[in-house]
């Protein structure tokens, strides 16, 4: 330890207290130290910045963290991005191999790269399927415990782009279908290394609110870089753990990012998202006035039915009543002669005369006995 002219030891080498607190270079100093114990690591995260500057061989990036609203700065020979990376563009995803630096004159923090990797569309890929495989493990994707959207929402949330085309879509076909239906934009980044952060506290947002009753996710076509934040863990976490039912409506119909598989209702869609959020009023009404009339028609065509068959049981009624066969049941006789002639007097007879007796149960054969 040592000891300065007055005898009393320096803060250096003992610990802080209000009568000895450390100056502003012994905090930097162990900050430093702490920090440079860290050692060599590897980090991933996505450029936000490239900034190659003329006249110096260093380039400085600002990583990014795409999952949070993070982001440090990292320094790197010009030879290693040209000899790793050449064609590193903004919004690229990396892998680093880095050592963090802390400055003592400026108080920042920093990560020097020694080597740098461009993450490529199939690794994306790959990570993102095994992520998926991960959240159906946990069971985010379990369909027991998505939600029906309710059938008049008082106000629909909508996530999207500023003044893109999703959000036109969503917008005028829900109110082509109801003009009164209420909405509550929240306009957000839908690609790049803000959108992920963006659209978490949006969904946060929305998901507070005690007037909203779902929740559009929407983001139009693009390709699959473009639409990697919708295959975030973070995001899908977040879309999980709202109380308010999501839908989701990315791209078009055959991209599925895995807010899809997580979201309570799956537009293929911002069009469709709208089509599923809200109720076509004419339709229903115009559904339910063909309801009535077929109610109707079918009420008049049974009365109508049971009155014709009334009608016709009572002319059956009749015309068993008018029926020959009814008299002969009541025991009378037609009597004719040999050739079929009715005989309805005696005097059409004479004595010995053959005649032919019908009754309801079969025929006889008879003489006249007397005339």
């Amino acid at each position: 330890m040592t000891e300065p002219a007055n005898g009393k030891s320096t803060p250096e080498n003992g610990k802080s207290t209000p009568e000895q607190p450390w100056p502003v270079r012994v905090v930097s100093q162990k900050l430093g130290a702490w920090i440079g114990r860290l050692g060599w690591v590897w980090v991933d995260g996505q450029l936000a910045q490239i900034s190659r500057r003329p006249g110096t061989q260093v380039v400085f990036l600002t990583l990014r963290d795409p999952s949070a609203d993070l982001s440090l700065t990292v320094t790197a020979h010009r030879d290693v991005l040209d000899s790793g990376a050449p064609n590193l563009a903004e919004g690229a995803r990396v892998i680093l191999h880095a050592k963090p630096e802390f400055y003592p004159a400026r108080g920042t923090l920093s990560l020097r790269a020694d080597e740098v990797r461009q993450v490529g569309l199939g690794e994306l890929l790959a990570r993102i399927e095994r992520l998926k495989k991960l959240l159906a493990a946990e069971g985010l994707f379990d369909p027991r415990r998505k939600r029906r959207p309710p059938f008049l929402p008082h106000r629909i949330g909508l996530v999207t782009g500023r003044a893109s085309a999703a959000e036109r879509d969503v917008l005028t076909n829900a109110r082509r279908r109801w003009p009164a239906v209420q909405f509550r934009v929240i306009n957000v980044a839908v690609q790049g290394s803000g959108a992920v952060p963006q659209m978490i506290d949006a969904l946060a947002v929305l998901d507070k609110d005690p007037d909203t009753d779902v929740i559009i996710l929407a983001r139009g076509g693009g390709s699959v870089e473009d639409l990697l934040p919708f295959s975030d863990e973070a995001l899908c976490r977040a879309v999980f753990a709202c109380r308010t039912p999501v839908i989701s409506a990315i791209g078009h119909e055959t991209d599925a990012p895995l807010v899809d598989y997580v979201a309570d209702l799956r537009a293929s869609t911002p069009t469709d998202a709208a089509r599923r959020a809200v109720p076509d009023l004419a339709v229903e009404g115009r559904t339910a006035e063909i309801d009535a009339l077929r109610q109707r028609a079918g009420r008049s065509l049974a009365h109508r039915l049971a009155g014709g068959v009334e009608e016709l049981n009572h002319t059956l009624a009749r015309l068993r009543a008018l029926s020959p066969a009814a008299t002969l049941q009541r025991g009378y006789a037609i009597v004719q002669r040999p050739d079929g002639a009715v005989v309805r007097a005696p005097d059409q007879v004479t004595k010995g005369d053959p005649l032919r007796l019908r009754l309801a149960g079969g025929e006889l054969a008879a003489t006249v006995a007397e005339s």
